[in-house]
C-alpha cells in the first residue's frame, strides 16, 4: 500500500478535521501519499481530488465542520454511481479508503467494498453517538457541551419567566444526547427514541413545580410524538399547559470541537492508517474503553447500540 485516500460523508461532525489530521501525520510517518476526496463519495465519482501533506492540515485540529467538504449522494446510492467512484479512485492510483461519517457512510463504504474491493476502513464520525462498536463517536461530545450549554441559558429564562421549556435536540434514532443533556442540565423529563414517552407522568412533573410551573424538558428528535413542537401542542390540548418550544438543531454540529472529540478523532486516524497497512478492509476503528475495536461495518447499522440502562435510572431518579 502505497497511497491512500480520506473521505468525510454524510452529516460533519466536530473532530472531522481533527481527524483528517492525524489520518495524514500517520500515513506520512509510515511513508505512504493521501489524497484527499472532496464532497464525500460525490466528490469520488467526480474525481474531485487533492493531495494531502503536513501544510494542506496545518492549523486545522481546532476548527469545526471538515476541510474536505460532505455531501449525501444520490448518485452514489445506485450501483453505477459506485461504478463511476471505483474507476476513479483506481485511475488516481489510490490503494485504500478512509471514509470518516456514520451510517449511511458505512452502507456506502460496505458496498464499494462488496463490488470493487477497493480497501476501506471506516471511522465514526456523527454527533448521534448510534453506531454499534464504539463506546463515542467523533462530534458526540462536542455536541452534548454546545446543546448543554444552550439549555443552561434556555433554564434562565424558564426560571426567570416560571414557564415550560421543551427543547429537542438531535438524536433521529438515538436518544444519547438527549439523556446526557438531560442529566447534565437538570431536566424534569427525557424523551428519546429508545422509550414510551408519557404525558400524564409529564403533567405530573409540571404540576410538582407549583405555581411558576418553571420546567425543562428534553426532547431527541426522533422522538415517537414528532419532536418538541407535537409535544408542546399536546400539552396544550391535554392539560391546557403553555409550553415554549426551542429547537437546537444544527448549532450542535458546529464549533471548535472539544478536547476529548480531539484526542479520539487523533486516535482513530492513527487507527485506521494502521488497520489499512495491516489488511484490514470492511471495518469501522472504534474505541471501546480506551482500546482499538474493530467491527464489520455491516454490524455498525444491523446490530442496535443500546442507551446505558443506568442512565435511564439516572434521569428518573434526578427528574
Amino acid at each position: 500500500m502505497k497511497k491512500i485516500g480520506i473521505l468525510t460523508s454524510g452529516g460533519d461532525a466536530p473532530g472531522m478535521n481533527a481527524h483528517i489530521r492525524a489520518v495524514v501525520r500517520a500515513a506520512l510517518a509510515k511513508g505512504l501519499e493521501v489524497v484527499g476526496i472532496i464532497g464525500g463519495f460525490s466528490g469520488m465519482i467526480e474525481g474531485d481530488f487533492i493531495k494531502l501533506a503536513r501544510k494542506e492540515t496545518a492549523n486545522i485540529i481546532g476548527r469545526g465542520g471538515t476541510i474536505l467538504k460532505t455531501s449525501r449522494s444520490k448518485e452514489f446510492m445506485m450501483a453505477g454511481g459506485r461504478a463511476a467512484a471505483a474507476e476513479r479512485v483506481k485511475e488516481a492510483g489510490i490503494d485504500g479508503l478512509i471514509a470518516c461519517g456514520g451510517n449511511g457512510t458505512f452502507h456506502g463504504a460496505h458496498a464499494l467494498w462488496l463490488e470493487h474491493h477497493i480497501p476501506i476502513v471506516g471511522t465514526p464520525g456523527t454527533i448521534d453517538n448510534d453506531l454499534y462498536g464504539t463506546h463515542y463517536t467523533i462530534g458526540y461530545d462536542t455536541a452534548i457541551n454546545t446543546a448543554s450549554e444552550a439549555i443552561d441559558r434556555i433554564r434562565d429564562t424558564a426560571d426567570s419567566h416560571g414557564r415550560v421549556f421543551i427543547v429537542e435536540v438531535m438524536g433521529r434514532h438515538a436518544g444519547f444526547i438527549a439523556m446526557d443533556v438531560g442529566i447534565a442540565c437538570g431536566a424534569e423529563y427525557v424523551a428519546i427514541p429508545e422509550t414510551v414517552t408519557n404525558l400524564d407522568i409529564l403533567y405530573q412533573r409540571i404540576l410538582k413545580q407549583g405555581k411558576t410551573r418553571r420546567t425543562i424538558i428534553i426532547v431527541g428528535e426522533g422522538d415517537e410524538y414528532g419532536g418538541a413542537a407535537k409535544i408542546a401542542s399536546m400539552m396544550k390540548e391535554q392539560y391546557d399547559i403553555d409550553a415554549k418550544y426551542t429547537i437546537l438543531g444544527h448549532i450542535q454540529r458546529g464549533g471548535s470541537p472539544t478536547v476529548r472529540d480531539r484526542v479520539l478523532a487523533s486516535h482513530l486516524g492513527v487507527a485506521a492508517v494502521e488497520a489499512l497497512i495491516n489488511g484490514k478492509t470492511d471495518i469501522m476503528v472504534g474505541r471501546q474503553d480506551h482500546d482499538i475495536a474493530y467491527t464489520p461495518l455491516e454490524e455498525t447499522w444491523t446490530r442496535q447500540k443500546p442507551i446505558w440502562g443506568y442512565m435511564m435510572e439516572l434521569a428518573e431518579i434526578l427528574a
